[in-house]
């Protein structure tokens, strides 16, 4: 069995690469359902429909000029390009990209440990899942 590790993951932004301060992240494709159960049946009947999905990541906060509340702050609220290359970065190596409309960026400052920050996106249009080109 070969596996990857999280650790190569790359997650970018609207062009700004934030791998350096993230430490988790989550990519979720999902499908509408549509009941179209008609008279007569003992079950329900469904139906495909429109892609959708919907992205977060999150990390320790940065105080840098180009930390993560520099970049994704001012993000909230528009649609940007989202990235996620799963195994790192290389030719052939697996690749989404897709428009996320960037509907969240939270800070948590716990008081005995160290500030961190998260970031909710909801993709806009459909996911382009070409792998990586030399």
């Amino acid at each position: 069995m070969a596996l990857a590790h999280s650790k190569r993951t790359v997650v970018k932004l609207d062009g700004d690469d934030l791998s350096a301060f993230t430490n988790t992240s989550n990519f979720e494709k999902n499908g509408d359902e549509h009941d179209v159960t008609t008279y007569g049946k003992d079950a329900h009947v469904v139906a495909g429909g429109l892609l959708g999905g919907s992205a977060t990541m999150g990390g320790f906060y940065d105080t840098a000029v180009g930390g993560p509340r520099a970049i994704i702050e001012p993000l909230v609220g528009t649609v940007v390009e989202f990235i996620r290359q799963p195994e790192g970065t290389g030719s052939t190596k697996p690749q989404d990209k897709v428009d996320v409309l960037v509907k969240k960026y939270t800070e948590s400052n716990p008081v005995a440990d160290y500030v961190t920050w998260s970031c909710d996106m909801t993709f806009s249009d459909t996911i382009d899942s070409t792998a990586q080109s030399a």
